[in-house]
């Protein structure tokens, strides 16, 4: 905790990813996890989305160099697809430090979800990289009544003082969020065509009238809609918060929201109040997650989509950090005197999410 402590004074920044805090050891798993599985036939390509500050991607190329077969190295690729020009750079430098790697990779300076700044669709398998990327992607709210009314979309408008914020409830009509709706609600359509379920949820929402709030992960769908049809052949390893405690926003899938001054944060109870620099950390349904990649992959049809074409079902599996590093990584490296280890023990609310596309392709 002193280590830690001592290392945020030092870097005046709010979160460090684990990633970060456990170079290169955290990097050095992801590495592994993917020569085990990769084809060497073929070059190996890696993309990663949102590189930070190239920590990332200097362990992987790291590890490759050091434990892959030489041609492995040799013919790889690294792209990291970054929007900040400033992080871009800092990618970069952090690359650069071992000569070798520098013909190998490239920044792209460019929003991923973009469907424009991918250009031709690459028809090779690859690799895309996701840390700590989800829970910065936008979301949208919906709102309904009590169980059994229709979402409706929220939007945000100002008040005649132009300071104050208010909610507006619409029907849906955004494309996205209706899609993202109609996935999230698939399950409970089924279960609901028993005919007691809905009257017993009508009587239910009558007596008892709760309204629901709901954040959709709409940035994730349409970054995975843009991954599957530009690369139709990538595996996919995303990792993020399954959970985040002490959330004072009310809704399911809600986020943190915080701010820090004087080095103390403080969370809020209204996201609507959080204006200027505050933090926004959203929760990743995991379930929902591997739903909207089937949908993406062209596996999971929606009930208005007529389409003939059907893609392959992915195969795909969502482990606790934990169980990840123990099973690709070296966690005698993160281990203290007394047997604690932080890369295990620590990250209890974050999972790995593994997809990898079937090779029949009968």
């Amino acid at each position: 905790m002193r280590y830690l402590d001592n290392i945020y004074k030092q870097n005046d920044i709010s979160w460090f990813t684990p990633v970060e805090l456990f170079k290169p050891w955290y990097a050095h798993a992801i590495a592994e996890s993917i020569m085990r599985t990769a084809n060497f036939s073929v070059p190996l390509k890696i993309y990663e989305i949102g590189g930070g500050s190239g920590t990332c991607a200097k362990g992987i190329m790291d590890y490759i160099m050091l434990n892959a077969p030489p041609k492995v190295y040799n013919s790889m690729t690294y792209t990291s697809v970054e929007i900040s020009p400033s992080l871009a750079e800092v990618q970069r430098e952090t690359v650069s430090e071992v000569r070798s790697h520098i013909p190998k990779f490239r920044v792209e300076c460019r929003d991923a979800a973009d469907r424009r700044g991918w250009g031709d669709v690459e028809k090779q398998p690859c690799w895309v990289i996701m840390l700590e990327v989800l829970d910065n992607l936008p979301h949208d709210l919906v709102y309904s009544e009590n169980q059994v009314s229709p979402w409706m979309e929220v939007w945000v408008k100002r008040q005649h003082d132009r300071e104050t914020l208010s909610e507006l409830y619409k029907p849906l009509l955004d494309p996205l969020i209706t899609r993202c709706v109609e996935i999230m609600d698939m399950d409970e359509a089924k279960t609901a065509r028993s005919t007691a379920v809905p009257t017993l949820k009508g009587i239910w929402s009558k007596v008892y009238p709760k309204p629901r709030r709901c954040w959709l992960p709409t940035g994730c769908l349409k970054l995975l809609e843009v991954l599957h049809e530009v690369l139709p052949k990538m595996s996919l390893i995303a990792s993020d918060f399954s959970y985040l405690p002490d959330v004072k926003v009310p809704g399911e899938r809600a986020p943190l929201v915080s701010t820090k001054k004087d080095g103390s944060s403080s969370d809020y109870e209204n996201y609507m109040d959080a204006q200027g620099d505050a933090d926004i950390f959203f929760p990743t349904d995991f379930w929902l997650l591997e739903r909207i990649d089937h949908y993406c992959s062209g596996w999971l049809k929606l009930q208005g989509d007529r389409t003939s074409k059907k893609g392959k079902k992915r195969r795909t599996i969502t482990l606790d950090t934990s169980a990840f590093m123990e099973e690709f990584g070296l966690p005698t490296k993160t281990r203290t005197k007394d047997g604690y280890n932080p890369l295990l023990d620590d990250f209890k609310n974050t999972k790995f999410y593994l997809s990898v596309p079937t090779h029949n392709t009968k």
